[in-house]
């Protein structure tokens, strides 16, 4: 769990991208006490994942951003980030107030 600069306590995160980056950096989150759930285009990298760290996977951006209350992107360029973002099941569209991007 992690305090942020406003006090608040972080412990759901979302993590979408797990390439060379990404999928060490979700790691870290998990080893480090974060409930985290995973999406990557390659539904095979993310159950790779979930089996070597625990947390969740899920099916789109949005599914995975949906109970997190900071999300993480580690994707190739503008418009991957735009797709996972802003895209029809992005992350945007379940992010509850406040939540952080």
């Amino acid at each position: 769990m992690a305090q942020g600069l406003d006090n608040r306590e972080f412990s759901k995160a979302a993590f979408i991208g797990l390439g060379v980056m990404g999928y060490p950096m979700a790691g870290h989150l998990a080893k480090n006490g974060f409930a985290v759930t995973v999406y990557n285009r390659t539904d095979s990298k993310a159950q790779k994942w979930v089996e070597e760290y625990g947390g969740k996977s899920a099916s789109t951006p949005a599914l995975a951003a949906a109970d997190a209350q900071i999300v993480f992107a580690c994707v190739g360029n503008d418009d991957d980030v735009r797709a996972i973002s802003t895209g029809s099941d992005g992350a945007f569209s379940t992010m509850a107030p406040g939540t952080i991007f």
